[in-house]
């Protein structure tokens, strides 16, 4: 199969630091090669990842409505020049805009909540099967089936071979908050629950400078740096994630919003490391209550759950990393996805 891949503008694929999108991109690229399929791909200049045709877009703001132009353009050229037999956009809907009417199957990809008049004048646009829609949830696929369209939610992969498995901890060891330090992944819950319980726990991730979330910074979270066994780190790379989260007893992300799926918890059920979290977005889909990990609606729930953390098999954790998140398993997920996307529109 031939298959062209788009990426937004703004990041490099693969990330030199954050983007989850673009990991995910590149994950997939590199193992539908290895199925023997080929594959182009759409993305920043200066992108690395080992596609076999690469294309730099030309404008770099997907915001900006005359690089929209531009990219469209690009993009028309590449499929002039690659011939796909199906294109999977991780980039922008507009893009896509001049094949809504043909008869070359489109795939829509979605990492956020999606604009639903846009996915609806697309669908509305759009000829008899030419596009289908993923999400990287059910719940962020049930989200956008609101706007029309075939959605699927397929998740995001996390890479197990660089994940390392930790069968057991030590009695002391500490929780974890590993995200952006912000007040939406619920880093104050975090460690309320730690100083409620008298563990300690360690904070990973960066945090605003400028704006609200500063303030969120400065006014709820820093006072107690350094207080009460509470630790901040900074930001970690894959080496140092590896060993935060395989020596915590468990990730503490209570979430104030609706997470469309978030990497950090596949990789901490592949290090063999259970959740406590909050059941909104995405989350009860990753965790089971009582298997992997807890999904709590208060701090005190939270401080039962730390309580119950004994009960929780770590190998249980892995396993259900590997049958859901592995890139195998995604990457059959999408190919599948993509025969029966050509099939629908070879039918109609």
């Amino acid at each position: 199969m031939r298959i062209l891949v788009t990426a937004d503008p703004e990041v490099e694929v693969p990330p030199e630091l954050y983007g989850g999108t673009e990991r995910v991109i590149d994950g997939l690229i590199r193992r539908l090669r290895s199925r023997g399929h080929e594959i182009c791909l759409l993305a920043r200049p200066g992108s690395k990842c080992p596609a076999d045709v690469f294309q730099p877009w030309s404008g770099l703001r997907s915001q900006s409505l005359p690089d929209t132009l531009i990219n469209s353009w690009t993009l028309w050229k590449a499929i002039r020049s690659f011939r796909p037999d199906i294109v999977h956009s991780f980039s922008r809907v507009a893009y896509l805009t001049p094949y809504l009417r043909g008869r070359l199957p489109l795939v829509m990809t979605y990492e956020r909540d999606p604009t639903l008049r846009t996915v609806g004048l697309a669908v509305k646009l759009a000829a008899p099967h030419v596009i289908s829609f993923t999400g990287c949830s059910d719940y962020l696929a049930s989200v956008g089936r609101r706007a029309g369209g075939f959605w699927e939610g397929i998740p995001n992969m996390a890479e197990m071979d660089a994940l390392k498995f930790s069968p057991s901890v030590a009695a002391d060891a500490p929780l974890v908050f590993l995200s952006r330090v912000e007040s939406i992944k619920g880093a104050h819950w975090a460690i309320e629950i730690a100083r409620r319980t008298g563990q300690r726990l360690i904070i990973a991730g960066n945090h605003a400078e400028t704006g609200h979330e500063a303030d969120y910074w400065k006014q709820q979270i820093e006072p107690w740096i350094g207080r009460d066994g509470i630790e901040y780190i900074g930001p970690v790379n894959d080496e140092q994630k590896n060993t935060v989260l395989g020596q915590a007893r468990a990730m503490v992300v209570p979430i104030q919003w609706n997470e469309p799926f978030g990497i950090v918890f596949a990789e901490s059920l592949a290090c063999g490391t259970p959740i406590i979290s909050c059941p909104r977005g995405s989350l009860p889909e990753i965790v089971r209550p009582g298997v992997d990990g807890f999904l709590i609606r208060s701090i005190e729930e939270g401080c039962e759950a730390v309580a119950k953390l004994g009960t929780i098999d770590r190998a249980t954790c892995r396993q259900r990393a590997e049958q859901e998140y592995s890139p195998d398993v995604v990457t059959e997920r999408y190919l599948d996805f993509y025969r029966r996307a050509i099939a629908r529109l070879a039918k109609a």
